[in-house]
């Protein structure tokens, strides 16, 4: 036998990482090990609310799994994940006798997850939905620990988490909903923002864009923040280091030029389908949806303040005007651009669009700053009364998710 023939035969050895990775690796890991208390809490409180809805739903003859995976807008996911954008399906309607809506109206970046899964695993789109959703959730309050112990520390990071996850409505973040995926992408995207890695921050804006209509407002904050840097260095440069500056700012510019590229992309593409450039317009007005700066919203309030409607819509209410009062100290506190015009978009585009009411708090669940003024006082008092209103808030959180998706028929 020759030497060649008997020598051990060994897989090829992988490639040395790149110093990039190198840094990278250990700094998430070590990230990940300081958030893990708060990713306990938020883990915990989670688990509570779900027990909670579970047994209430099994009370009441309703399935836990159909609840969370398998209603509202979760079904549209599960039918574009199983068989691609059909266009139009025709739903009940008691004043019109039916009316059709576009499964287009929703993002595309969902159902492709939930579509991989389901090809490499032995699970159906429903189970593939909360998947991915819980997954997603997990990484969201992973980036909002990061963001906030970069700005506030540890102790304000704990209280940012746990904080979101006791919100009245953070049963949705169980949900095959949306709003944990672009909350992850959010989050970790501010926090590149934040530490100038400019690129990783276009590039999660990009998806972030491909996950839900608001997504735009990722991109809004990655742009502007990137106008900011690029004004600041030619400011701080002389007149011989001006091109030097260019040519090292094209990370700057390559981080804004790709962070709206998901949210335009679907845009496009929506258009071809329709041969129209306002196609995807034209799908939000079949569905009652337009931005009209608010004045089908305040109508609706005052709807509500004469008549009789269901809990939910009251809750909302009081949701969105927390919110306007948290924005305003959000403001007072001078907080940086990224999260100030993050935030800021996304209020917007809340409080300025028409119908769903009784969703605007779910289209808030990603503006995760607007919790930065509670977290701070929550910080800064006595641990007693920390703990009291920690207990209140979890109370209502768990008590109000299971009457959502249980009790309240209206849409989330």
């Amino acid at each position: 036998m020759s030497a060649d023939t008997s020598a051990p035969i060994r897989a090829p050895e992988p490639p040395a990482p790149s110093p990039a990775h190198r840094r990278a690796a250990p700094r998430l890991r070590a990230s990940l090990r300081r958030a893990a208390p708060a990713l306990g809490l938020y883990a915990a409180s989670r688990l509570i609310g779900l027990v909670c809805m579970a047994a209430w739903a099994g009370r009441i003859g309703k399935h836990p799994r159909t609840l969370l995976g398998y209603c509202w807008d979760s079904v549209w996911y599960v039918g574009v994940a199983r068989h691609g954008y059909n266009g139009n399906a025709l739903l009940p309607d008691p004043a019109k006798h039916g009316v059709t809506f576009s499964d287009m109206a929703f993002f595309p970046l969902f159902p492709m997850l939930m579509r991989t899964l389901t090809t490499l695993l032995p699970i159906s789109a429903v189970t593939a939905g909360l998947v991915v959703a819980w997954v997603a959730a997990g990484v969201a309050a992973w980036g909002i620990h990061a963001v906030g112990e970069l700005l506030y520390g540890r102790r304000v990071a704990m209280a940012l988490v746990v904080l979101w996850g006791l919100l009245p409505h953070a049963i949705v973040q169980s949900m095959a909903y949306t709003e944990p995926l672009l909350t992850a992408l959010a989050a970790w995207s501010l926090y590149a923002v934040l530490t100038r890695r400019w690129l990783s921050a276009g590039a999660l804006a990009l998806l972030a864009g491909a996950s839900r209509p608001n997504g735009i407002a990722v991109a809004a904050a990655v742009c502007c923040c990137a106008a900011a840097e690029l004004w600041r260095r030619r400011r701080a440069c002389g007149t011989r280091e001006v091109l030097e500056a260019r040519g090292a700012s094209w990370r700057v510019w390559a981080g804004a030029a790709l962070s709206p590229l998901g949210w335009l992309g679907y845009l496009a593409w929506v258009g071809c389908r329709r041969g129209s450039w306002r196609g995807y317009f034209a799908v939000q007005e079949e569905w009652g949806s337009r931005f009209d700066f608010g004045a089908n919203g305040l109508r609706f309030v005052r709807y509500l303040l004469i008549h009789k409607a269901s809990f939910a819509y009251f809750v909302a209410l009081v949701i969105l005007g927390v919110a306007v009062v948290l924005l305003a100290l959000l403001v007072a506190d001078r907080p940086p651009l990224a999260l100030l015009v993050y935030t800021l978009v996304l209020v917007a585009i809340t409080l300025g669009g028409s119908n769903y009411f009784a969703s605007k708090p779910r289209f808030l669940l990603p503006a995760f700053p607007l919790l930065l003024p509670v977290a701070l006082a929550m910080t800064r008092a006595r641990p007693r009364t920390a703990v009291l209103t920690g207990g209140a808030l979890a109370g209502f959180s768990f008590v109000y998710g299971t009457y959502l998706l249980t009790v309240a028929r209206i849409a989330m």
